[in-house]
Formats: structure tokens, C-alpha cells, sequence
């Protein structure tokens, strides 16, 4: 079974642009290496209600914490075997966003620390009752607020795919997600986890993955 790692960080972080470096580093040698991004928009019913929920449709539905955690760990779920076979034949799995993604913005959403009822319950509902795998290694880009909202915006501008969502457009949210993934860092939420800035170089986590796999 190949390592499972997750990218985390706020939307504009540059978590895609990472993992594409990564991943690149990583085949250099000839390592297999699986990605998959969170949530699975186009491709999970669940994704997309979710994201139909951010852009005003269905009610109420994207007022509820947990009515939009459920949908996302719902996705999840319904890509485990995916995630299992990409498992089974890589060496490596590198994720855009993953669990710590859901309990951050529900936490941050609820007003509570990485250490309150409803990032339990994330990982009660993921790990536990979903049995989704847990990371070996988890990666926070940890890229200041107001820098990835910048970024968020911009996309959006060139790709009306991307236009912000709810969550993006709160400032307020996006800073208090960046403070809870600290957390979630600091406290080694399930699992390992490291932090990379944005002036790191993407070498560096290439050559520590690389030694992990080596091990």
C-alpha cells in the first residue's frame, strides 16, 4: 500500500500548485504517484450540492454546519474505493484537501478551537463511522490569509467556474480556518503533519517524502 499524504490550506493557497511540483519531484526517480482533489466537483452528486449550497441554491442547506460538513464527508466516502485502489497501486497518494479540511472550516464556521465538539465529530464521522484511511502525513500551506484571498480572487476572475464561493468571500472565515489548521497542526491532528510556507522550497517536502517512501 502506497503512503497516503494530504495537502491542507485555505482556498488560494496553492495547494494544487504544490502537489503538482511534488509529484513531479517524486516520478523523477520513478516512484508511482497517485492525486486526487477534494471535494470531487463534476464528478460526486454530493460535491456539487455542496457547492450549489455556496452559490445560494437549496434553501437554507449551506446555513447548517454540519448539513454541509455531512456533504463533503459524503463525498469522501463515496470516493473510498477510488482512494483505495489509487492506494494499491502507487507509492505514494498525494491529496488536495482531505478530512482536516472539514473539521478547519466547520470550526472555524461554529466559532470553536480544532479542539472542540465539532472537529471531533468530523473525525468521528470520516475515520470512524466512513472508515476513510487515515494519513500518514499531513501538509498545511500555511499561506496568510489575506495573500490566499488575493490568489481565490483572481482565479475567479480569469475562470467563472472559480467565481468565490460563500466561504471564500468571508474574510472573517478564511482567517479563522487559517487559525484552526494551526491547530490542527500544532496538536498533530490524526496523524503527523508539517507545515510548509510560501517561500519553502517544494524540493525540500519532495526529498522528505521521498525519504519516507524509502524507509
Amino acid at each position: 500500500m502506497g503512503a497516503l499524504v494530504a495537502v491542507e490550506g485555505l482556498d488560494g493557497a496553492g495547494k494544487r500548485t504544490l502537489i503538482d511540483a511534488v509529484a513531479a519531484g517524486l516520478r523523477g526517480p520513478g516512484l508511482r504517484v497517485g492525486t486526487l482533489a477534494f471535494p470531487r466537483y463534476g464528478r460526486s452528486v454530493h460535491a456539487d450540492l455542496a457547492a450549489e449550497a455556496l452559490r445560494g441554491r437549496h434553501g437554507d442547506l449551506a446555513a447548517s454546519v454540519n448539513a454541509m460538513a455531512m456533504l463533503f464527508a459524503l463525498d469522501r466516502a463515496d470516493a473510498r474505493d477510488d482512494l483505495s485502489k489509487l492506494l494499491a497501486d502507487n507509492d505514494i497518494v498525494l491529496l488536495d484537501r482531505y478530512v482536516a479540511s472539514n473539521a478547519a472550516y466547520s470550526a472555524a464556521r461554529a466559532e470553536q478551537s480544532a479542539a472542540g465538539e465539532i472537529a471531533s465529530w468530523v473525525a468521528e464521522l470520516e475515520f470512524g463511522r466512513f472508515e476513510l484511511p487515515v494519513p500518514e502525513w499531513q501538509v498545511l500551506l500555511d499561506v496568510p490569509a489575506e495573500l490566499a484571498a488575493e490568489r481565490a480572487r483572481r482565479r475567479g476572475e480569469l475562470d467563472s467556474a472559480r467565481a468565490l464561493d460563500a466561504y471564500e468571500r468571508d474574510r472573517g472565515l478564511q482567517q479563522r480556518t487559517a487559525t484552526v489548521y494551526r491547530e490542527l497542526a500544532d496538536s498533530q491532528w490524526h496523524g503527523r503533519w508539517s507545515i510548509h510556507a510560501p517561500h519553502d522550497d517544494p524540493t525540500t517536502l519532495t526529498a522528505r517524502l521521498s525519504e519516507k517512501i524509502a524507509r
